[in-house]
């Protein structure tokens, strides 16, 4: 049967048919993977059309070196690969096409004391993902690689279920399973128009035809920003110019020995037909438009550059000295394509709801590709994220981070990175500037060390010498801090939140509207502020937000910095078309200035001639009035867990107003106070940061937010049937705040297994040093009955060394809420 739909492949000349349900663009591993799973998770029950440009796998999953490395930075990223892994050795018995998996394991190896904590707590994060990993000595990793110089070698991890594949052999076993369920194949067919109607497209025009469709799937690698561009899509990716060597035959090698991962060398060595194959990711990489190739670029190379390679070069020399004297089959030089964090594509478009990419795999294609393929298939088919895939959304990205000359200046860092030390408060270099706060040139003054989120650039923390190298220590920027810390616990802070996203929802049936589509509810008076969850069918969150209603007709919502297209996407999309609603993306009208601290009532008095217009509004309520002349409106919030405001501004007012609450508060010594300080004072005080305590695997049973829905009205909202389901079962894992017993010995950054009597309970969500505890606190789930997780000793895994702590159901700091009135529990991450 399957040999007789083979048969049935199309002809490269035959027209494309005029209907499907689903169009992938597309035809490398991506591609071949989405169309597979979605013809096989669909039962065959769906119309699905792959268009290939010129023949399967060109372009670059054809010269992939298919590296499979199972461990990723989160769970999820490691279920997709471990899925792959499970998928390529299966396939051959469903299809008869073999893929070429070989399950020869990894050994990653530290030549210096920092990678050797990265590599362990890479182990360490293995045991909790059920991923068989351990560390050995170099005399270990010689008896597996007799021709490695392991003399400068202090530590290795051997991965024994890490392997490879044949690209060109997964791809067809891929595409004979997609056929034989009905799939149809068209090569030689490039796409030449996207027909847009609004938020959706309706077509895929080819060379051989128009499609109508429901959905599309871009897959276009090299080609997909080109593609998504013709519809008005930003697809932001970029090539670069990736490197691997192949040696004749060579003495010592032995075969299907596992990877050597020289990360510190920048290298990835194999055995390859007898020889070797020795691939890098060099410090900074060359980056290639893909306009500059040939318009019938399929199977060719780039090419060869030996100047470039040679640094590297002597790196593998120094590591396997016999390749000093191999002889050189030939350097193979293919374009890749990266996005601006090294993190890939997969999800929705922001600008179209039926348009899904899957592409910019920053050189991970082949070890994600089947895991990806079946994700997103299961986002198609079931309407919605079948897991947290926040990491790997699309819409992590402005617009402006799709200009192809940010792209060509980031890219060559984006690739230097992939080897990295994950250190924490990695910024990245190149690219920035793109967005500023209307305050920024009032940070430069005070000597802001900035960060970079969504392109914006925010205030990381004010001081102009301060030593910013990452490092798993005491960062150089501790004492720093902890003075701004200081200053908004004992006297008064200013935190420019201008980079909220702010979304306004008016008309006659906003409340309506809001109240279907927002977990908590939306039917408060005017002058109010609301904290809600947006929930998908499954009851998890899918964002979180906080609403200031305005009138009974409007509402401005203020949204994760990051995920303001995401928010804004899920508001649109979710709106009946007879619903008299309107939905903007307001963010760059607006400014923000949180005051916070115990002397911001006397700061904003000096600043109102000694009359406080704010002293009497309840908590979670706001109030517009005119100070100076400048109209602004200040609700009562704190993300610190300290007395104060959050104050909106008219962007161009915005500079005014902050300098005179600098002026006011001269004598209360105010001071700014940047994020780092924020992000540690909002762990302390347990409020919860979505992407990192709450993610689209979590609903608000398991993070103590059920008070912040309308459960107990008899209210409709999406997700509530879930998440009615959800509270009769009994939750079997809590967020806790975690307070470590070590003062600077422990370093913890967030992702640490938590043990309780040895064994693995949970993992850290969020961690930092609490400078008003003067201790380190850790946000994170465990599992386990609440009773039993209240006060528990726990210890927690950081590289392998475990540090004692006590779990807690309150917050660490002012666990009884004095400093504040009693609200709610989270917030996000600003």
């Amino acid at each position: 049967m399957l040999a007789e739909q083979t048969r049935k492949s199309l002809s490269i000349n035959e027209a494309v048919p005029s209907d499907a349900d689903v169009v992938v663009i597309g035809g490398g591993v991506m591609g071949c993977s989405i169309a597979y799973h979605l013809a096989k998770l669909s039962g065959g029950t769906k119309r699905i059309v792959l268009l290939e440009r010129d023949k399967l796998t060109s372009g670059t999953t054809w010269h992939s070196a298919a590296q499979v490395r199972q461990l990723r930075s989160t769970e999820n990223l490691t279920r997709l690969i471990q899925y792959s892994t499970e998928l390529y050795a299966a396939l051959e018995t469903e299809t008869g096409q073999s893929t070429g998996w070989l399950q020869t394991g990894s050994i990653s190896i530290a030549t210096n004391p920092d990678r050797l904590t990265h590599i362990r707590r890479q182990a360490a994060l293995s045991e909790a993902f059920g991923i068989t990993a351990h560390e050995i000595k170099a005399r270990e990793v010689t008896e597996a690689w007799p021709l490695a110089n392991v003399s400068d070698v202090i530590g290795a991890i051997h991965s024994p279920n890490d392997g490879r594949v044949n690209p060109s052999d997964l791809c067809a076993a891929l595409i004979k399973g997609f056929r034989a369920r009905g799939g149809g194949v068209h090569e030689h067919t490039p796409v030449t128009g996207l027909r847009r109607r609004g938020r959706r497209l309706d077509a895929v025009e080819t060379k051989r035809g128009t499609i109508r469709c429901e959905t599309v799937v871009l897959t276009g690698g090299l080609w997909s920003a080109a593609i998504g561009a013709l519809a008005g899509i930003h697809v932001p990716l970029y090539a670069c110019e990736h490197f691997y060597l192949l040696t004749k035959p060579l003495d010592g090698v032995i075969r299907h020995r596992p990877t050597l991962s020289d990360h510190d060398g920048h290298l990835y060595i194999r055995d390859e037909s007898g020889g070797l194959l020795v691939g890098c990711f060099e410090p900074r990489g060359k980056p290639i438009d893909v306009s500059e190739l040939p318009t019938d670029f399929a199977f060719g190379l780039l090419n060869e550059d030996w100047d470039h390679f040679e640094p590297m070069m002597h790196n593998a020399i120094h590591r396997i000295p016999a390749l000093e004297h191999a002889e050189v089959r030939m350097l193979v030089n293919g374009p890749e394509s990266f996005t601006p964090d090294g993190a890939f594509l997969l999800g929705p478009s922001a600008e179209v709801d039926n348009l899904f990419l899957l592409c910019g795999m920053n050189s991970v294609g082949a070890a994600t590709g089947g895991g990806a393929g079946k994700a997103l298939a299961q986002w198609i088919l079931e309407g919605g994220v079948p897991m947290d895939l926040t990491g790997v959304d699309p819409r992590r990205f402005p617009p402006v981070e799709s200009d192809i000359g940010f792209l060509r200046e980031r890219t060559p860092e984006v690739l230097g990175k992939h080897y990295a030390i994950s250190f924490p408060g990695h910024e990245w270099k190149s690219g920035r500037g793109l967005r500023r706060s209307p305050l920024h040139d009032d940070h430069l003054d005070d000597g802001a060390q900035f960060g970079q989120r969504f392109g914006w650039e925010r205030p990381l923390l004010f001081g102009a010498e301060v030593d910013m190298t990452p490092t798993f220590g005491k960062a150089g920027w501790h004492d720093v801090v902890a003075e701004e810390v200081e200053a908004a616990h004992a006297r008064a802070a200013l935190f420019d939140q201008s980079t909220f996203g702010k979304i306004r929802v008016a008309g006659p049936d906003a409340e309506v509207f809001l109240q279907r589509v927002c977990a908590n509810d939306m039917a408060r008076d005017p002058g109010r502020v609301i904290y809600t969850a947006l929930l998908d069918d499954r009851g998890c969150f899918q964002s979180d937000l906080t609403a200031q209603r305005i009138a009974e007709d409007e509402y401005v919502l203020y949204v994760n910095t990051n995920s303001v297209l995401r928010d804004l996407a899920w508001f649109l999309n979710r709106q009946h078309n007879d619903e008299r609603v309107a939905i903007a993306d307001v963010t760059e009208e607006f400014a923000v200035i949180g005051l916070m601290g115990p002397s911001s009532a006397n700061v904003l008095s000096s600043a109102c001639d000694g009359y406080n217009p704010l002293g009497d509004l309840p908590f979670f309520s706001h109030r517009t009035f005119s100070l100076s002349g400048i109209d602004v409106r200040a609700a009562r919030l704190s993300y610190v867990g300290e007395p104060g405001w959050e104050i909106t501004v008219r962007t161009v007012d915005a500079p005014r107003l902050y300098r005179i609450l600098r002026k006011s508060g001269q004598s209360s010594e105010i001071r700014p106070a940047g994020l780092i300080a924020q992000t540690s004072m909002r762990i302390e005080k347990g409020f919860l940061s979505f992407g990192h305590d709450i993610t689209p695997d979590d609903t608000p049973v398991e993070a103590g937010l059920i008070h912040a829905t309308k459960l107990r009205k008899n209210i409709d909202f999406i997700g509530r049937i879930a998440l009615e389901r959800r509270l009769k079962q009994r939750s079997d894992h809590h967020m806790v705040t975690i307070l470590l017993d070590s003062g600077f010995e422990a370093n913890p950054i967030g992702g640490e297994p938590i043990r309780i009597n040895g064994g693995i309970r949970g993992r850290v969500t969020s961690a930092s040093f609490g400078y008003r505890v003067k201790r380190p606190v850790c946000l994170g789930y465990l599992k386990g009955e609440v009773s039993e997780l209240d006060g528990a000793s726990v210890e927690v895994d950081i590289a392998g060394q475990c540090y004692p702590g006590r779990a807690q159901t309150a917050a660490a700091f002012d666990p009884s809420g004095r400093n504040l009135t009693p609200g709610a529990r989270v917030w996000r991450e600003r």
